[in-house]
């Protein structure tokens, strides 16, 4: 076997401690669902995407969105679904 590197490979990134890790299980439920959304865009398996976001004081509400044509539509149908299923699960 040859200890030589292949001209191809790139170096390896040396890793980091993370001195800011998630405060809460909640919170670190978020940051695994934006990576599990996150590594799906990077492979081409999502077209579209909706996000709202609520702010710790529940002060402001946010939403952010990219859509490919024709997916208008669908997102706010799936939206829709969402809302009564959040309505229902307050009660």
């Amino acid at each position: 076997m040859s200890n030589k590197r292949s001209a191809s490979l790139s170096p390896v990134a040396a890793l980091r401690v993370v001195t800011d890790a998630p405060a809460d299980e909640n919170t670190a439920q978020m940051i695994e669902m934006l990576q599990d959304h996150l590594k799906l865009v990077r492979e081409g398996k999502l077209r579209s995407l909706a996000v709202v976001s609520v702010s710790q004081d529940g002060g402001s509400i946010g939403t952010q969105w990219s859509c490919s044509n024709g997916d208008s539509a669908s997102l706010i149908g799936k939206l829709a679904v969402l809302t009564h299923d959040l309505m229902a699960a307050r009660e």
